[in-house]
Formats: structure tokens, C-alpha cells, sequence
């Protein structure tokens, strides 16, 4: 599930950033979202192979 938030919102901070319409630093909050994502990702599936 993160794997796909974390996917999803770096196509849209991207898309974002390429379109032009960036809203000050809002875009980049999408980054940092997408990041968080990505890395609680990680985590969690570190953590499911280290019980297993």
C-alpha cells in the first residue's frame, strides 16, 4: 500500500513540477509525502522479513 501512495504521489509531484503550475512550495510537499511513503515501505517490509 505504501509502495503505491508513494508512486502515485511522486507521478503527481512530477507531473506538477513539469506543467508549471506550481504553487510555491506546495508541489514539493508532494515530494516529501511520496518520500515518507516510500520510506515506511521499506520499513515495514524489513521489518516482515526479519520475523519471518
Amino acid at each position: 500500500m505504501y509502495w503505491t501512495m508513494g508512486i502515485i504521489l511522486l507521478v503527481l509531484w512530477g507531473l506538477g513540477l513539469t506543467t508549471g503550475s506550481t504553487e510555491g512550495y506546495w508541489v514539493h510537499l508532494l515530494l516529501l509525502f511520496a518520500m515518507v511513503a516510500l520510506l515506511l515501505a521499506v520499513v515495514s517490509q524489513g521489518r516482515r522479513a526479519a520475523s519471518a
